[in-house]
């Protein structure tokens, strides 16, 4: 019998680490491409023989995900792996049947193929879709854990959008670090706010080299996820949030319900501007799902300097770019805080993008009234910076993680709204980590 030949389906994230942790050294399988969706500008590249092991000397093709059919014919696929996240069933089943229909078999690899063991103790910080609140949780977590003498390293899902291998491993603990390694905003709004707290945050491509490095320096280590994907190392307490948002999503989007089932703790977080009864909804998806993880509810208010510049402004709201995309989102913190701070109107943009930035708006058509501050390269952020320079509005309402006014240049007054997690009641979060605090 010859090596089964496979494809893999991802977006530069989870499809890698599939690869290195089953595939890469196993005789049994022949990994003949990848294809790639959801991130632009991420085709057309290999995954390089520096990364691909012994059995890849030539490294592997990657492909649009949109060649998929005629790529299982003319590289004889027999398997097809679908490796990415945040996706709706109904999308995931299409993926199939077009997968069926070219003759290939459709698999989902579980977490006993693909987690790593680590030596320290781990919690992971997950969720059920994008932008349910994961980066101001993992910021949490890591104070307790700190506040209780904790030596804490935060590992975050992999955002590898430039040279695979010098990303192999990185390590961020200053600033700086940010321009070495020529960070996209995207890296930016999850690797800078740790850095500002004083946290060491980890990243990369090869999670197995990340952890063991990792470990190195950490009484626990947190996992800081992306997505609504699965964590890549193998928890000890697993904490899932849900959306209330979103009501209904933590049941039928990939692999979200499976965060949520698999969940020792999960947090119901946006308390504070959801609908009682979609708060309700929630609930009764995790009593159904997973009656015995422990509930934690919290908000996530927002702090907006100068908010007096908002009060009967035209204003441009320019949001977390993953959350309204894939995340499917159409408000985020800077519309919730045009409608507080009463602006006068939102602007909408799209009279006034330009080059990629129309093209997210053409892939993604039902993105609101707002702006997504997509950077997933250095021509995406100039015109990012035109279209903002170029919108008709008096105030520009920042509500990304990080400080856009830093990396683009802007032509008018510009606010800047933060958000941090709030437990409400009990249990909270230090109930949660009691055994890490000992």
């Amino acid at each position: 019998m010859g090596r089964t030949r496979v494809l893999i389906m991802g977006a530069a994230g989870r499809d890698f680490h599939n690869f290195n942790v089953f595939f890469r050294d196993n005789e049994a399988y022949e990994v003949v491409a990848f294809t790639a969706t959801q991130i632009p500008n991420i085709e057309g590249r290999k995954y390089p023989a520096e990364l691909a092991g012994k059995l890849y000397p030539n490294g592997i093709d990657i492909y649009p995900e949109d060649e998929l059919e005629a790529l299982i014919e003319k590289l004889s696929v027999e398997e097809v792996v679908f490796a990415y996240s945040d996706v709706a069933y109904d999308y995931v089943m299409s993926r199939s049947a077009r997968v069926n229909r070219a003759g290939a078999d459709f698999k989902l690899m579980g977490p006993a193929r693909t987690m790593l063991k680590s030596s320290k103790p781990v919690v992971a910080v997950c969720a059920v879709r994008t932008g349910c609140g994961k980066s101001q949780t993992t910021r949490r977590v890591i104070e307790i854990l700190r506040r209780a003498g904790k030596k804490v390293v935060a590992v975050r899902h992999p955002m590898p959008y430039g040279d695979l291998v010098a990303q192999r491993v990185q390590r961020f603990a200053s600033m700086e670090d940010l321009d070495r390694y020529n960070c996209t905003i995207e890296e930016r709004e999850e690797y800078e706010p740790h850095i500002r707290r004083g946290n060491v945050v980890y990243a990369g491509v090869d999670y197995e080299a990340i952890l063991r490095q990792a470990e190195q320096e950490a009484d626990v280590i947190v996992w800081d996820g992306g997505n609504n994907d699965l964590p890549f190392f193998k928890p000890d307490l697993h904490i899932t949030l849900v959306d209330p948002h979103r009501p209904g999503d933590e049941l039928f989007y990939y692999p979200g319900e499976a965060n949520l089932r698999m969940a020792d703790v999960v947090v119901i977080n946006k308390i504070d501007t959801a609908e009682p009864e979609d708060i309700l909804a929630v609930r009764e998806s995790i009593f159904e799902a997973n009656p015995d993880a422990t509930v934690v509810e919290a908000a996530s208010p927002i702090f907006v300097e100068d908010y007096q510049l908002i009060k009967g402004k035209r204003v441009l709201a320019v949001e977390d770019g993953p959350t309204l995309t894939h995340g499917e989102m159409t408000y985020g913190a800077a519309v919730v805080a045009a409608e507080k701070f009463g602006a006068s109107e939102l602007v909408d943009p799209r009279p006034y993008t330009v080059g990629t930035i129309t093209e997210t708006f053409e892939k993604y058509p039902d993105i609101g009234t707002l702006l997504p501050a997509m950077g997933y390269g250095e021509q995406q952020i100039r015109d990012l910076e035109e279209t903002i320079n170029r919108t008709d509005c008096d105030v520009v309402i920042v509500g990304t993680p990080i400080d856009l006014r830093k990396l683009v240049k802007l032509n008018k007054p510009a606010v800047r709204v933060t958000y941090e997690l709030q437990e409400i009641g009990k249990p909270d979060l230090v109930d949660a980590l009691s055994p890490f605090l000992k």
